[in-house]
């Protein structure tokens, strides 16, 4: 048996990068997965053909986490086709990089927006349905830079390091209805937002993780489906470092 079957899956910003890998792995595990894009459903439909390949259900939806009412009509859908959600995966984030003094107040809010108000939206849309089927999993994906910053993003630590908060907070509300809430807090990941920086600074980070190389998407992928699961039952309002060793 499959340790994720029979459960249903949102996973948002799902169609490239982490999500993607994420959304595989649960599908890997036996869960139905509806991959949430913000932009296109292009990516998110080759993706959702893919889980189906794996023998699980998918979806493509399309939807902004920063809006409410897409937020609802996500979980709308959801909830039509499959009749739950026992699992949430905020994933959905953007960057907008600039130093403090140069960084426009629009590229802050744009940033907060996507990454925290939406796992904000996200988890209160779900956390009703979860409330009464008394179960539940949430995972919020943060980042090294929410805990130890980083010059030039200051809007995109904050949204991160608000993200570690807001989980723990969640975790207090909702630990008594069997709903469990952690972060991953992934280290250097390459992907196509960390592939916009240069070859030395990459090198440069490389330097600073003790297991000497970066890690994969996958890696991401197995500590969610870890807290996701059974297995991790009795864990919550845990940040899972996912870095190698690049912060300790």
């Amino acid at each position: 048996m499959k340790r994720l079957q029979g459960k249903t899956a949102i996973v948002t910003g799902g169609s490239r990068g982490i999500g993607k890998a994420v959304a595989l792995r649960l599908a890997e595990e036996g869960a139905d997965v509806a991959v949430c894009a913000s932009r296109t459903l292009d990516a998110a439909a080759v993706l959702a053909t893919q889980i189906e390949e794996l023998g699980s259900r998918a979806m493509a939806v399309k939807a902004d986490v920063s809006h409410s009412e897409e937020v609802d009509q996500l979980l709308e859908s959801v909830m039509e086709a499959w009749g739950k959600v026992d699992i949430l995966v905020n994933n959905a984030g953007i960057t907008r990089d600039g130093l403090l003094l140069r960084m426009k107040e629009e590229d802050w809010d744009a940033v907060l927006d996507v990454n925290l108000k939406g796992a904000f939206l996200c988890t209160k849309a779900v956390a009703r349905h979860m409330m009464k089927a008394r179960s539940g999993r949430i995972v919020n994906i943060s980042s090294v830079t929410g805990i130890m910053g980083n010059a030039g993003q200051a809007n995109y630590a904050s949204s991160k390091a608000g993200l570690i908060g807001f989980t723990k907070s969640v975790a207090k509300e909702l630990g008594a209805r069997g709903i469990t809430s952690n972060v991953v807090a992934p280290g250097f990941i390459p992907t196509d937002m960390t592939n916009e920086l240069s070859a030395d600074v990459q090198e440069a980070l490389k330097k600073q993780i003790p297991l000497g190389k970066m890690g994969t998407t996958e890696d991401i992928a197995a500590a969610v489906a870890f807290l996701v699961s059974n297995d991790a039952a009795y864990i919550t309002g845990q940040v899972l470092v996912v870095d190698g060793g690049m912060v300790m």
